[in-house]
């Protein structure tokens, strides 16, 4: 008969296969209930074979219950098959004869099936941190077997389980959610979504299941818009939202060739491809169309998921709490701890209130409830362009872009709701936007939104992004605090349209929003300013100097005053914070500041003249004579002064330069001396070089440093007149640190060898280079790209 058992999994596995490749095909209709249909006729033909089955069914009949996901007739290609034996008394030794003849054969043809036997006479108890057991039987689903001792089981989990405490049910399900959501984070944002785990994925649409189940006892989803728990319309949208990721779902299993959630980069071009996505259009890729999509319906599902988690919460938490409180404003009501409209007819005449209640969420720190957002959406004809320009609108959205930030984002909400569009039609072209590179973690307007969330936290100590300085310039900015958070808001408006060159364009659409909202030409002026240049401080810190003088010179003139470079500044810190730690590291933020600082001198002081210049080393001179007499370091810089070349003499301070000195005493006859010492603020190190100048000697030590794994953040280059080059670097640390001597000592060696043309580094940094290709980021296979600009700087390419 064990024969029998593993023909019927063989034939189990034979269908299934078939099935697979339908889907595969784009030929399987309901695939997920088709490949749970399956399984099920599998254990009702297995135990119709099995004689185990046979015998007990005479003596202790039993049912078969299917649990989770399998339960729930979502079964995706290699999800768990999680089943329940079900005994109405203590269940009998011939069970594990069962279990042997009927699941065994399915981890032979590569299921995993949980299995479980429990029995009516054993006490229903949920254990202390069993949210997943609750759950589980919250989904349990009856296949086959004694119809009666199911209904009977199904009975007492409701009668023993749910019934006694359904609020503390509901809250440990809710506080298990957060904690899930803090843990895996928001896919509705991320570029590698969890399609299970994250903030709108499927354990949202779950958990939405779950909490229907405690509070209504719904049997199907079909039972959410009959009990009137969600709308039709947003049924509608879960479906389509669901279609679309359990197909992807899917297909990432297939890929992997295992359960797998986490769509990674690497999957992520060949997803787009089998979905269909071809071709450049609007200025994107297939895969940023495809994620776009993607990224949209995981925002219902997480919309969706929050506002009926709040309603749950909000019910079960203040029962017996029932009573309206007063706002504000006449026709917008607290109700269990949410703000309603008092009736729809009250937004049909003042459409306004469509952007008041949102006034109030940020001013109340309070959510909107779920008929507020549904009326919202069905108003939204009615947010016309009178609406976009009302001056009580726009006052009213000032207000809540200029709120404190809290744990109800209004402006996250109203996004959501799709009011923000409305109120600004140009974001609608930049909703879930991908940038699809290794810089960006988010969609572009989730990354807008997240930049202002920053910005408005530099005000607040708690936040970790706020340190004095970018608190003191928050405080310092006053009523120009409105103006920067409406740059902030705007700063990538222009990447709706396909191109390049988006800072230009945003600048240009940006001064046609605010023209067109009435805002005095003065700050459209400057919020226009800091779209256009909201990259400068950043690009300039990463790719030019910082100390040489023309670049502080050159970013003045383009700013124009200190209130617009503290704004510029705080921008470019909250938009590289929003935009990933590739933008933003301890290294960004060193160069950044110290241009901010020079820029903010060369404004307060006006542009250095060459007279100026000769006076700073001047005075340098003048320090190390007075110190020559008692430090003998001292003495050789000073005996080293008139060969040092102009850039070394204006730009390195005399502590440096005495550093430096015996650094060229040591050199002697070696190819190159070097000290290496821990940067005081950073987990970074400087290395200061010297050697005899030659050609190629930067680009053998950078190559050397390269494939010892240390990555040179800036570099200082110097070449003194009497050929000698010192040259100081900024590096990261080696990445082990327990063997950060050892490294070092065989970088030296390395570097000897490449200086003596006794190491090939071209060939060795190939066959690195070649070892890590499998690891590129998104956007890591687009061929670099060199623009030569001799513009910006007057003496330099």
């Amino acid at each position: 008969m064990e024969n029998s058992q593993t023909e019927a999994a063989r034939i189990l596995d034979h269908r299934r296969r078939r099935l697979i490749d339908t889907f595969i095909e784009g030929r399987a209709e309901n695939f997920l209930e088709s490949h749970a249909r399956l399984i099920d006729a599998y254990f009702i033909e297995g135990c119709a074979a099995s004689p185990a089955a046979a015998r007990l069914a005479e003596t202790a009949p039993f049912a078969r219950v299917a649990l989770g996901g399998y339960g729930r007739k979502e079964q995706c290609i290699h999800s768990d098959v999680d089943l329940l034996i079900l005994f109405a008394d203590e269940f009998p030794p011939e069970a594990e004869a069962l279990v042997r003849e009927v699941v065994y054969p399915l981890w032979d043809v590569g299921l995993y099936v949980g299995h479980h036997i429990r029995s009516l006479t054993e006490e229903l108890i949920i254990p202390a941190d069993g949210v997943s057991v609750l759950t589980a039987l919250l989904d349990a689903r009856f296949i086959h077997g004694s119809e009666r001792l199911f209904s009977q089981f199904a009975h007492r989990f409701r009668r023993e389980v749910i019934a006694p405490n359904p609020r503390a049910q509901m809250a440990w399900l809710i506080d298990t959610n957060w904690d899930r959501h803090d843990r895996f984070g928001d896919s509705s944002y991320l570029l590698e979504p969890n399609l299970k785990e994250g903030e709108g994925g499927l354990r949202d649409y779950h958990t939405l299941l779950w909490a229907a189940k405690i509070d209504s006892a719904i049997a199907s989803p079909k039972d959410l818009p009959a009990l009137g728990l969600i709308s039709q319309e947003e049924h509608e949208a879960l479906r389509e939202a669901l279609d679309l990721i359990f197909k992807v779902r899917n297909h990432l299993h297939h890929l992997a060739g295992r359960k797998h959630d986490q769509l990674r980069f690497a999957h992520q071009e060949k997803m787009a491809a089998i979905l269909g996505y071809e071709g450049e259009r609007n200025g994107q890729q297939p895969v940023e169309r495809f994620l776009g999509r993607l990224h949209q319906r995981m925002s219902v599902i997480k919309e969706l998921h929050r506002v009926f988690i709040h309603e749950m919460e909000s019910r079960h938490r203040e029962a017996g709490r029932n009573g309206r409180s007063e706002t504000g404003r006449p026709d917008i009501e607290v109700r269990r701890g949410m703000l309603h409209f008092a009736s729809p007819e009250a937004v049909l005449r003042a459409p306004a209130l469509m952007m008041h209640i949102f006034d109030e969420s940020a001013r109340l720190r309070m959510p909107l409830s779920a008929e507020a957002k549904r009326l919202i959406r069905h108003m939204l004809p009615f947010a016309d362009e009178r609406f976009r320009r009302d001056p009580a609108v726009i006052a009213a959205f000032e207000r809540i872009l200029t709120a404190p930030v809290y744990e109800f984002n209004a402006l996250d909400e109203m996004m959501g709701t799709g009011l923000l569009i409305r109120f600004i039609p140009q974001f609608d072209a930049i909703h879930h936007r991908i940038q699809y590179d290794e810089y960006h973690l988010y969609p572009v307007d989730k990354h807008v939104l997240k930049t202002v969330r920053v910005l408005k936290r530099f005000g607040d100590p708690d936040s970790e992004h706020a340190n004095e300085m970018r608190a003191a310039l928050y405080a310092d900015l006053g009523q120009n605090r409105r103006l920067l958070l409406w740059g902030a808001l705007l700063h990538d408006v222009g990447k709706g349209e396909p191109g390049g060159r988006h800072s230009e364009k945003g600048a240009r659409i940006t001064a046609e929003i605010l023209a067109n909202k009435g805002f005095p030409p003065g700050d459209i002026d400057r919020i226009r300013a800091l779209v256009e240049e909201h990259l400068l401080i950043a690009k300039t810190a990463t790719r030019r100097d910082i100390h040489d003088e023309e670049t502080a010179v050159f970013c003045a003139r383009r700013i124009g005053d200190e209130t617009q470079l503290k704004m510029l500044y705080l921008l470019t810190v909250a938009d590289s914070i929003s935009t990933g730690p590739k933008a933003f590291n301890s290294w960004t933020l060193s160069l950044m500041r110290g241009l901010y600082y020079n820029v903010l001198s060369s404004l307060r002081h006006g542009e250095l003249a060459t007279r100026e210049a000769e006076a700073r080393v001047a005075e340098k001179r003048a320090v190390l004579e007075d110190r020559a007499t008692e430090d003998p370091a001292a003495r050789r810089a000073l005996d080293f002064f008139d060969h040092m070349s102009p850039r070394y003499r204006l730009y390195t301070e005399p502590a440096e330069m005495i550093a430096h000195a015996p650094l060229v005493d040591r050199l002697g006859n070696d190819a190159f001396v070097w000290d290496i010492r821990r940067h005081a603020d950073m987990n970074t190190r400087i290395m200061t070089v010297c050697a005899r100048n030659r050609r190629g000697l930067f680009s053998r030590i950078a190559g050397t440093l390269t494939l010892n794994g240390v990555d040179i953040l800036n570099a200082q280059i110097y070449t003194w007149k009497n050929n000698l080059a010192v040259d100081v670097f900024h590096l990261s640390p080696p990445p082990d640190p327990l063997f950060e001597n050892e490294r070092w000592d065989k970088a030296a060696a390395d570097l000897n060898l490449a200086l003596s043309d006794r190491l090939d580094l071209a060939a060795e940094l190939r066959e690195r280079l070649a070892a890590s290709a499998g690891q590129a980021p998104p956007g890591g296979r687009k061929p670099p790209r060199a623009v030569v600009d001799n513009d910006t700087s007057g003496h330099y390419t």
